[in-house]
Order: structure tokens, then sequence, then C-alpha cells
């Protein structure tokens, strides 16, 4: 049994989940969300993001990390936040010392609902009903698609060898 870490990186929210896996076998072990405000300056919305995964991996000892890769939006200074929440998430795991997996959006939509073009409600069902972990809001859905993304890839990779 291998346990996974799920990021899903916001400046304003960042979704985090824990699975168990087992070659196929996909268990819900925890999630929430790290929230921070827009009038918290940049290095304290950063710096929680780093200490509160810190605590996230040091409660459930993660082995592995992934996370979702950055997508370059219309709006270059949402995306530049959302770059900065990333570093935040990976410099943390990096820290620690867990090898940390991206993927894109679309890989792990459709790692989870079939379809690279599912919606965040999409997403939220079919990792509720996956992981039979009753009701997710939807960052922390995510986080927890994210884990099972990489879950689906490491049993792939791992069977194909």
């Amino acid at each position: 049994m291998s346990r996974i870490l799920g990021i899903d990186p916001g400046l304003h929210i960042t979704g985090w989940g824990v699975i168990d896996y087992d070659g196929f076998y996909l268990k819900h072990v925890a999630h929430g969300t790290i929230a921070s405000s827009p009038s918290e300056n940049i290095a304290s919305r950063l710096g929680r993001i780093f200490k509160e995964l810190s605590d996230v991996v040091e409660r459930y000892s993660p082995e592995e990390a992934g996370i979702e890769e950055v997508f370059v939006n219309s709006n270059s200074f949402s995306s530049l936040k959302l770059g900065m929440a990333r570093g935040a998430a990976i410099c943390c795991l990096g820290v620690l010392g867990l090898k940390v997996c991206e993927y894109a959006p679309n890989k792990i939509k459709k790692s989870v609902v079939g379809t690279g073009r599912a919606t965040k409600d999409q997403v939220s069902v079919m990792v509720q009903k996956l992981l039979n972990c009753g009701d997710v809001k939807l960052d922390a859905a995510d986080a927890l698609a994210i884990a099972i993304c990489d879950a689906h890839h490491k049993t792939f990779y791992t069977a194909a060898g």
C-alpha cells in the first residue's frame, strides 16, 4: 500500500487530498483546503501554503505527491499568482523529500472521468464515487483527482515495466 498526496494549487484556495493505493485499489485517507485572504501580503499567503502543506505531510506521511501543471490563461496576472502558489507547494514538498509528479488538467480529468473536457462538478462526482468519501468541496475534490491520476499512472507504469 502506498500513500499519495494530491495538490490543486491556488493562491486563494489550495486543495489537498491524501489517498492510499494498492494496484487498482483506492482508499480515501483525508482531504482539505488551505485558504488565504487577498488582504494578506503575498509572502504571508505563500508561507501559509508552505506551512500548512508541511503539516499535512507530517500528519499523513505520503510517499509522493502529484500536482496540477500550470496552465496559462488569458489573464497573465492570475497565471502568475497560480505559478507562485505552485512554487510554494513544490518547494515545500522538495524540502520534505517527496517525489513530485506533475499532471496536465486534461490528463487528470481523463484519468478520473474518462474525458479531458470534464467539468469540475463531473470530477467531484467521480472522485466521491471512486473513493466513497461523501461530499467534498471542489478544490479538495480536484486534489483527490490529482492523487487518483497519480495512482493510475503509477499502476500503469509499474505494470508495463
